[in-house]
């Protein structure tokens, strides 16, 4: 399979290590200083993108990749106000793509585990939950994008929760995520369920940055000649 990588920092570079030891081609690698060269690539040369940018840009990334007839792999996290629009676009041209806030397989099984909890706890009203969200410095979004995931889990799946905020907080209905942004943090979710007689947590802490190219890589092969809008449980048969 032949990967055009759009954004090419630790992560891109990481994907790259992963893709090239599962016997995949890198044929474009896009970093800040040559982004026009994926304007001006020749689609034909690729079977797939895999974008792992920042915000401000990700929405022209992705509408360029699916311009060009290229199914994408969208890990960067920040723009999903955008995301039904994208959705659209892609359905109006064909397209194909797969985001998500979290690509590590460890991660989606953390998702279905935290779905799983809530349903368990949704009538049992002595439990008070929260998320606690660990990254590095460097990490722009806050909450992370896989806490906000990890919060909408919740709210489909726990009938005392409307909605959710990145601080301390006990309004009723309210879902509390705390951010903590730390030195050379890959990335720690946890969830919590506290009483006044006991407490249950649930928690996922990524060593390194591995399972989540690996994740990338493994979504770049399942979209590989498709077109429609997947994500990671289809990927996981999850």
């Amino acid at each position: 399979m032949k990967i055009a990588l759009i954004g090419y920092g630790k992560m891109g570079k990481t994907i790259e290590k992963i893709a090239v030891e599962r016997q995949h081609e890198i044929v474009l690698r896009v970093g800040i200083e040559n982004q026009v060269d994926w304007e001006n690539f020749n689609e034909a040369e690729a079977d797939v993108a895999i974008e792992f940018t920042q915000p401000p840009v990700a929405v022209k990334n992705i509408k360029t990749s699916i311009d060009k007839g290229v199914p994408i792999i969208v890990g960067t996290t920040g723009w999903y106000e955008e995301y039904k629009n994208i959705e659209d676009y892609c359905k109006e041209k064909n397209g194909a793509f797969i985001a998500a806030t979290n690509f590590s397989v460890g991660v989606n099984v953390f998702f279905a585990l935290n779905e799983k909890l809530a349903k368990l706890l949704a009538h049992h009203d002595a439990y008070n939950a929260q998320i606690i969200e660990t990254h590095h410095l460097e990490k722009l979004d806050s909450p992370s994008g896989t806490a906000i995931s990890l919060a909408e889990g919740i709210l489909n799946n726990h009938p005392s929760y409307r909605n959710w905020q990145n601080e301390a907080n006990t309004a009723e209905g309210i879902l509390p995520i705390t951010s903590i942004r730390e030195d050379d943090v890959k990335g720690t979710h946890e969830i919590i369920y506290e009483s006044e007689i006991d407490r249950i947590s649930i928690e996922h802490f990524a060593k390194n940055r591995n399972g989540f190219a690996v994740g990338a890589v493994l979504a770049a092969e399942f979209i590989e000649g498709k077109t429609g809008i997947y994500t990671m449980k289809d990927v996981l048969n999850i």
